[in-house]
């Protein structure tokens, strides 16, 4: 896969970014466990769900939120304030939005080929919520 010019993914709606961010955090997250050890698939599985949740990545956008360069700023807000999205029942809107614009910036940062910096970010998450367990 191309990797894209910050220009060029910058072009994407913030719902675009987030949506290929999902799939980006899912990956980082199911990563990280599996590095834990093996598990049976449904214990790995429930344990992705609590960490690929909106109310745990809006959490997580206040981990990392001071670390952010300004274009990374810029790529959250961008998402967390994107139109047309309709919030599910099993979130809130501000933890849904947050959420939004939490897999805007992973979706980002992996179209432009930054993966050494999603995983900075992840890696700073992830001690964070094993430290608060």
């Amino acid at each position: 896969m191309r990797i894209l010019t910050k220009e060029e993914a910058k072009e994407y709606s913030p719902t675009a970014l987030a949506f290929y961010g999902d799939c980006a955090w899912e990956s980082l997250v199911r990563r990280a466990l599996l590095e834990k050890g093996n598990a049976p698939s449904k214990k790995l599985h429930s344990r992705s769900v609590e960490m690929v949740r909106a109310s745990f990545q809006s959490d997580a956008v206040a981990v990392i939120e001071n670390m952010l360069t300004e274009e990374e700023s810029d790529i959250f807000r961008r998402g967390r304030n994107a139109t047309g999205t309709s919030v599910p029942k099993s979130s809130n809107p501000k933890d849904y939005h947050r959420a939004t614009g939490f897999e805007a910036l992973f979706g980002y940062l992996f179209l432009i080929g930054e993966y050494k910096r999603a995983n900075e970010l992840f890696e700073v998450i992830w001690n964070e919520k094993q430290e608060n367990k």
